[in-house]
């Protein structure tokens, strides 16, 4: 595997623009291959299996990308996991990890033969109640870990939904055993943007303490949350430490008590997030007495991310690369406060210039709406050096899809 990771020129970014018009959202195919690469080599000398946490990008193209790869999926509705029946993964393949879902979502990912991962006790009882009897299930535990980036993006600690308190293990361990469910699986997940590889590790040692209530435990399921850096010199989570760590710690429990577990990762935005830009043209340039507004083909209906977790995505201007660095306010054309970025430093930005925003792969499309009666953008797929057109632009009629006129 090469050092240098694949990215996809501003030559070749102009031209999907022109010929697939903006908005529009690019995903590159081999920096998706380059990032599971990394993430293999890292955890190469542990028993790891990889789950894409699918809710971050789910084209079904996308999914094939990483069927291809030999990872499995985690999806958090039934019908993430049909997609992924329909992308082409086998049932055991797929990892079924919902949150305040209503137990028919269960059902029915039982009866496609799924692995099931229950969050809350209510549940717990009901599905044991129902399918006890030896069946498998990995149960999802709050460790009580503050971690990630802010507090929205922090699913670990102790006022989270996530998962059924590590103080409430008693009252699993009586549900399982009135129930007969078999728990063949443990999980947590305790945030996204974590940089510390610590806060990993102490949870590992959280669930190597609560694996002996469970003695049909086949696997840990650590989450995921890896940082991807978005800025030049930003910092990421450093996987190739965090692997060999993990893995001295496996093999130090499997000598301490003889038992012998695989560890389970769900990455989601490492995978696809530096895959994808996301293309707009400036619509105005608008002066004010406080800042020059940057106005653009777009809003918070196509990219949310940084109106709703203050995200930071690197943006340049590929018109005019080489113009002179000016400061502006880049907003969107959305009838709401959609500020992409405040006092951004950038080449001069004409009206009609093509700006990109980079590590658009991960929550970008994904949850996208169509605000405004605005039409949501086109998907593309750059593969093998072509661009393939991986979903049409909203047209006029979709807007009206499904609406029943009286």
């Amino acid at each position: 595997m090469s050092n240098t990771p694949p990215i996809l020129d501003p030559v070749e970014l102009e031209q999907a623009a022109r010929n697939y018009g903006t908005p529009l959202y690019v995903y590159h195919a081999e920096r998706i291959t380059y990032q599971y690469a990394k993430l293999s080599k890292a955890f190469q000398s542990s028993n790891a299996q990889f789950f894409y946490a699918c809710k971050a990008l789910t084209n079904v193209n996308i999914l094939k990308v990483i069927l291809d790869l030999g990872a499995g999926l985690d999806c958090v509705s039934i019908h993430e996991v049909r997609l992924g029946l329909h992308a082409g993964f086998k049932p055991q393949q797929i990892l079924f990890t919902p949150n305040c879902t209503d137990l028919d979502e269960y059902i029915a990912a039982k009866e496609l033969g799924v692995h099931i991962n229950i969050d809350n006790i209510s549940i717990l009882e009901q599905f044991g109640n129902r399918f006890g009897s030896g069946y498998p299930v990995c149960i999802r535990l709050n460790p009580h870990i503050m971690a990630g980036g802010n507090f929205k993006i922090s699913t670990g600690h102790v006022d989270s939904k996530f998962g059924i308190s590590i103080h409430q293990i008693r009252h699993i361990e009586r549900v399982v055993k009135t129930t007969k469910l078999k728990v063949t699986g443990i999980h947590m997940h305790t945030g996204s943007e974590i940089k510390d590889i610590g806060v990993f590790l102490e949870g590992l040692e959280v669930m190597f303490n609560l694996a002996s209530h469970f003695p049909d435990l086949e696997f840990i399921d650590l989450g995921s949350g890896f940082k991807v850096p978005y800025q030049p010199g930003d910092s990421e989570t450093d996987i190739d430490t965090l692997g060999s760590r993990v893995s001295e710690a496996f093999h130090r429990y499997e000598n301490e008590t003889g038992r012998k577990l695989q560890v389970w990762f769900e990455p989601g935005k490492y995978l696809v997030s530096q895959s994808g830009y996301f293309i707009v043209k400036a619509n105005v340039i608008k002066q004010t007495p406080a800042t020059v507004f940057v106005g653009v083909n777009s809003g918070f209906n196509h990219l949310i991310r940084p109106m709703f977790y203050e995200a930071y995505h690197h943006i340049i201007n590929i018109s005019n690369p080489h113009g002179a660095e000016r400061i502006y306010t880049v907003v969107g054309n959305i009838c709401e406060t959609d500020t992409f970025a405040w006092d951004r430093k950038l080449n001069e930005v004409r009206e009609g210039d093509l700006l990109v925003f980079h590590n658009a792969g991960a929550y970008g499309f994904e949850m996208s709406s169509r605000f405004n009666s605005r039409l949501r953008p086109a998907e593309i797929l750059f593969k093998d050096g072509r661009a393939h057109l991986i979903r049409e632009r909203d047209t006029f009629e979709d807007l009206l899809k499904g609406q029943i006129e009286i």
